[in-house]
């Protein structure tokens, strides 16, 4: 406990006389027990926050990497059906920890709203096993049991699984696994970068053990068991709940809200398009006109915040198309592997093999560039700068589209075989799936380029205690990417009447897809490469504006009288400017 100023504290004297008091001589110093309890429980709880991670991952990855085999196969879904689908879930699967945690801190209480996601997780895990089970062949010992669901009951169970699911991830990471959770106030921008590469190398580390055990008894062992094996994950997700619930709950630091921030724009665009110019006058931004001492609804302090942030909102918008990229691993690519011969000698690859070739560069590159960084700070260099990494990383996910459709082009060119998946005898080209194997690793190499610099980025140029604020607009500009590019496929299927994604690959042009798609991303690179520029300098970091309460009230009275014109505005601005 840190005991405050003595001066500050003029009837505490009792209270500072018992902190204060001055050990007995003949009583025996007791052992210090204390740190060595402390950092005991520090890894109690480091550990139960890595395994829920490791569970709740587990469980994300296992439902992406069968959502589109699954309605394919069993639901009878086209292609841009089935991708949209599975777009639709990461999306929202990305953007609910943000929304859940806003809600739990305004409205049911962090600890409350927990176990309602742990519960709709759990159900959600549930409801997908009923729905992925192979009905038409189930047994129970030694009986046979016919028990088919109708084709609409299936539907409605399977949406309602994925929903759930959808909520349940998003409280677990909003409440239990936040990047706030992780002391990181006090690292420099090398350690920063270590960090978030060691982040999110262990993320993916995670992700190849799911894509491969999964993905293998999902097509290959037990048909629609794959289903089950979030079910369990989600099991042990909930022991680590029960182990340290009331030490795993993080309470992020208090600086601001995504409300404040989105009312800070509504109120500066109502103020300009209501030109209430004869309240505020000129100002410097066009935020400013939010400002109660301008005529608008906002304290100084939550302004200059906001106007913090939005020196970051390029970064957020560019990054929209290169997520709409990145999904196609499990879309686009995915139905391509799918499309394309499996076969390796007399063993039939899962799919979700091919996402581990993506993977690769991920596991490879953190080390390679903990290295080199580390040489070039021993070398007293300067490594590449964050913003000019995130532009190699774009035109890499660029360069990966257009190879996916040049690829395209070369899979139609061979003939047809009969290829069963899940039960069902597809026909598919005869190329190898790794053929296919560069533009998986280009957009891996993509991913290890762009997301721990947009996390460096984000997190050094906003001052510490909005720094949650930009981290959740990064993500809610990860969940947008998502969105945008399940409303892009859907565009593209109905204005090219399914030709550019069709069901049928080898009757349709889906790398005509690929190319509109690269072209997008090159037109976002170049801009990104415009307005670089200011993020060049990362040891400059946004400064926000905090003003005593008794300043803002000046400031707001100051705005009155201007409304009426009965100050010397010189002698009151000066006055305001002493106080701050």
């Amino acid at each position: 406990m840190v005991v405050g100023d003595p001066n500050k504290l003029p009837d505490g004297r009792g209270q500072l006389r018992r902190h204060f008091r001055a050990p007995r001589p003949d009583r025996a110093p007791r052992p210090e027990h204390g740190p060595t309890r402390k950092s005991r429980k520090k890894l109690q709880v480091i550990i139960c926050v890595l395994l829920v991670e490791l569970c709740e991952r587990f469980t994300f990855f296992g439902i992406v990497c069968n959502t589109i085999l699954f309605c394919t196969v069993k639901l009878g879904y086209d292609n841009y059906l089935a991708a949209t689908v599975n777009l639709c879930f990461i999306g929202a699967s990305t953007l609910t920890p943000v929304l859940v945690g806003w809600f739990a801190e305004t409205c049911l209480g962090r600890s409350k709203v927990l176990y309602i996601c742990a519960f709709l997780h759990f159900f959600g895990t549930a409801m997908l096993p009923v729905v992925a089970f192979p009905f038409e062949d189930f047994y129970i010992d030694t009986r046979h049991m016919t028990h088919q669901l109708e084709r609409r009951e299936q539907q409605i169970l399977f949406y309602t699984g994925l929903l759930a699911v959808a909520l349940g991830i998003g409280g677990i990471r909003a409440i239990l696994c936040p990047m706030g959770a992780y002391s990181l106030q006090c690292y420099n921008q090398h350690q920063l970068l270590s960090f978030f590469n060691w982040f999110y190398w262990l993320v993916n580390l995670n992700s190849t053990v799911v894509f491969l055990g999964i993905a293998y008894i999902q097509q290959s062992v037990a048909k629609n068991l794959g289903f089950l094996i979030p079910f369990t994950s989600v099991l042990l997700a909930l022991i680590a709940i029960h182990m340290m619930r009331n030490n795993l709950t993080y309470k992020p630091k208090k600086g601001g809200s995504l409300l404040t921030t989105l009312g800070v724009f509504l109120n500066s665009l109502k103020m300009c398009c209501l030109h209430y110019r004869h309240l505020s006058g000129d100002v410097g931004s066009w935020l400013d006109r939010a400002k109660e001492n301008n005529g608008g609804r906002y304290s100084e302090t939550h302004v200059e915040n906001v106007k913090v942030l939005a020196k970051l909102f390029p970064l957020y918008g560019l990054q929209l198309l290169y997520r709409a990229c990145i999904t196609q691993i499990p879309s686009g690519y995915y139905i391509q592997t799918m499309n394309s011969n499996l076969h390796l000698a007399s063993h039939l690859l899962p799919i979700g093999a091919m996402n581990v070739i993506s993977i690769i560069p991920l596991l490879l590159l953190a080390p390679l560039i903990e290295c080199v960084t580390t040489c070039y700070l021993s070398a007293e260099k300067a490594p590449l700068a964050p913003a000019k990494v995130i532009t190699l990383g774009h035109a890499c996910a660029t360069l990966s589209v257009l190879v996916a459709g040049l690829s395209e082009l070369h899979r139609r060119s061979y003939p047809l075989v009969e290829q069963t998946l899940s039960g069902k005898v597809l026909q598919v080209s005869s190329m190898p799936c790794f053929h296919l194997a560069p533009q998986y690793i280009l957009l891996g190499l993509a991913e290890a380029l762009v997301t721990p610099a947009c996390s460096l980025i984000s997190f050094q140029l906003t001052p510490s205690h909005i720094r949650g604020i930009s981290l959740h607009f990064l993500t809610l500009s990860y969940g947008g990417g998502c969105f945008l590019a399940a409303l892009i496929v859907q565009l593209v299927y109905f204005l090219s009447g399914g030709n550019f994604y069709p069901d049928a690959l080898h009757d349709g042009n889906l790398e005509r897809f690929f190319f509109l798609l690269a072209s997008l991303m090159a037109v976002n690179t170049l801009v990104f490469w415009r307005v670089s520029n200011r993020y060049i300098d990362l040891s400059v970091r946004g400064k926000a504006l905090t003003v005593s309460p008794l300043a803002e009230k000046l400031l707001h009275y100051k705005a009155c009288l201007r409304f009426y014109d009965t100050v010397d505005r010189s002698y009151t601005t000066a006055s305001i400017e002493s106080i701050l």
